[in-house]
């Protein structure tokens, strides 16, 4: 499923502001459904191009049966990602990809699966819980755990609704800062585990999020059981080329960009939060 070298040019479909300084960007190929429909899996990532600024990697958010539009979800940081926030219906961006490798999800059928994320590290994982429950008597129970800084960071707050009513779901949120909201832990995602059950037996573990958050979540999900090769993780670096070729985004022997973003936990629990890897 690799990208080619060339950007494809795209126009935005619909524009959603999802908070403050995040917004979504659904998306159509301007050859729509055409010669080349778009094919991807959840967890990789297209490279957008914004013509004279420049370009960035994001995660492709949709289910791929979705296969005329595609979606990003994105916050306004920088200086390309802060351009893209100025789109809007019908304009138009270059898109290359899809790259890298994703979720598990074949792997996962027939188990239980756990989620945590932190902050907007839900973005990389969306297009797995939605692909869940889109396809749900193929999975056991899903637990999903999210936890941000503040209360206004809970984007997809209806979304967090609908999936706590599927079958066999348990959803569970936390805040450091609440704000009186009693729908919210007061603490973070890694304190939820006194909160909720988590068990390994059959069960895959996805992590998305900074490298702190999921390293303390590892550490409390293999003192339930987890081994290594039951947890996965999505690592964000330096992702420039998409191609393995400028050592940007080199996690020791791995390129996050080639190899990832999604990684089997015992691949790169050696260099995983290791400054300067």
């Amino acid at each position: 499923m690799g990208g080619e070298h060339r950007p494809r040019q795209a126009r935005v479909m619909e524009r959603i502001q999802e908070g403050q300084d995040i917004f979504t960007l659904r998306l159509q190929y301007s050859d729509e459904c055409g010669e080349q429909p778009f094919v991807f899996a959840p967890g990789q990532f297209n490279m957008l191009y914004l013509h004279g600024v420049g370009k960035v990697p994001i995660s492709i958010v949709s289910d791929p049966e979705d296969d005329c539009f595609f979606d990003h979800t994105i916050r306004a940081l920088g200086r390309v990602t802060r351009g893209l926030s100025q789109l809007r219906e019908g304009d138009v961006l270059g898109v290359r990809g899809p790259f890298g490798q994703g979720w598990p999800l074949a792997g996962a059928e027939g188990r239980d699966v756990v989620i945590i994320t932190g902050g907007l590290g839900c973005a990389p994982v969306v297009a797995v819980i939605n692909y869940i429950f889109r396809r749900r008597e193929r999975f056991g129970h899903v637990t999903i755990m999210q936890g941000v800084k503040h209360r206004n960071d809970l984007i997809w707050r209806e979304r967090y609704a609908r999936w706590a009513r599927q079958p066999d779901t348990t959803v569970a949120l936390a805040a450091d800062n609440p704000e009186r909201d009693s729908s919210l832990f007061k603490g973070n995602v890694v304190q939820l585990f006194d909160r909720v059950e988590v068990s390994s037996a059959n069960a895959a573990a996805m992590l998305c999020g900074p490298e702190i958050m999921m390293k303390f979540s590892v550490d409390a999900l293999m003192q339930r059981g987890f081994g290594a090769e039951a947890i996965w993780v999505s690592m964000e670096r330096n992702m420039q080329c998409a191609n393995g070729l400028c050592s940007h985004c080199q996690l020791g022997p791995l390129f996050v960009c080639r190899d990832g973003p999604v990684f089997r936990y015992d691949r790169v629990a050696e260099w995983f939060f290791r400054k300067g890897f």
